[in-house]
């Protein structure tokens, strides 16, 4: 690859921002102490929050937007990397206050790069991206509490990024998995994925009770608000809710009976700045436990020209599984 580059480019303007597909050279990228030459990177809800500018998400200007990508070392002052490696980058304010993964080559700091596991593409790396990988930290952080044969685990979000690997990666763990969601089409492809079965998004997306019904074992959560809520107040005694997005909203309007009456545990799943360890634990559980041809069949490829129009379809809910970005397409 020559030192010229593209790169999809976003800049503030009087009217909020604009884009532009670029041509750039090394020099203007930010600083770090590794070169990638970058292969593919993903659409996450946090990218289309990006390009569409419906959150304040990118907070440096002009930037390169893409909060994860998979490819090559090119150069490296860093020990632990050399020329030839190949590397996984998920968060660390990439694509909101450094350049990140929409462009052919990324300078960043190594400590913030986990090597790929080898029996994973980088295309498939990023099938799973950052929606898959917190998906396995959501995984994670059920297990302890949360045998198999506890009962049903409930999925957010179904039809989405965090939901399908979610989905995917629980029942071939041996978890009977629900799915929500408000895509009733969408059935078929759930049920491929391992979806016992399936319900409406609008029984848990209304105004939930201070203590409702129990029924879940655990729940992944990729939704907040009044569904993040009512999960709370249906899970089982002892269960855990690990709660990952904020789809329906930020707030949560929920009560303390679940925790202190049922002995609820929630837990926040943090990808972004997640430390080093953990990174390298969830990418090698998915190496182990994610079923790649599943994977395959949830994922769709696009290019950095596709990129604004995705941005406003993952808002919408109109993206299914995952959605990979071939930056040399």
């Amino acid at each position: 690859m020559s030192d010229s580059f593209r790169a999809l480019r976003l800049n503030k303007t009087d009217d909020g921002q604009s884009h532009e597909i670029i041509e750039m050279g090394e020099d203007a990228l930010m600083d770090g102490d590794v070169t990638v030459a970058v292969s593919h990177s993903t659409l996450n809800y946090k990218d289309g929050l990006a390009l569409t500018g419906a959150f304040p998400v990118v907070r440096a200007w002009p930037m390169i937007p893409g909060i994860d990508f998979a490819g090559t070392v090119e150069s490296s002052d860093n020990a632990q990397f050399q020329p030839g490696d190949n590397v996984i980058l998920n968060g660390w304010g990439i694509g909101e206050t450094h350049f990140g993964g929409y462009a052919q080559k990324a300078r960043v700091k190594g400590d913030w790069l986990v090597k790929r596991p080898e029996n994973i593409s980088a295309a498939r790396a990023m099938a799973i991206g950052t929606a898959g990988y917190t998906a396995m930290l959501c995984v994670m952080a059920i297990e302890p509490d949360t045998p198999t044969d506890a009962g049903e685990v409930l999925v957010t979000g179904a039809a989405g990024g965090v939901g399908s690997v979610a989905i995917a990666l629980l029942s071939k763990l041996g978890y009977q998995v629900v799915a929500s969601t408000g895509r009733p089409d969408e059935a078929e492809y759930l049920t491929k994925l391992g979806a016992a079965r399936i319900i409406e998004r609008d029984e848990l997306s209304g105004e939930a009770r201070p203590l409702d019904t129990e029924k879940w074992a655990a729940v992944v959560d990729a939704v907040g608000s009044h569904t993040l809520a009512t999960a709370i107040s249906q899970t089982r005694y002892g269960g855990t809710v690990a709660a990952c997005g904020l789809a329906q909203g930020p707030d949560l309007p929920a009560s303390v009976m679940p925790f202190i009456l049922r002995g609820v545990t929630l837990r926040g799943i943090d990808s972004v700045m997640a430390p080093q360890a953990l990174r390298q634990e969830a990418w090698a559980r998915l190496a182990k436990d994610l079923d790649l041809d599943m994977l395959d069949a949830m994922t769709s490829t696009a290019t950095l020209s596709d990129l604004p129009e995705l941005g406003g379809k993952i808002l919408a809910g109109q993206t299914r599984g995952r959605v990979v970005i071939d930056v040399n397409a």
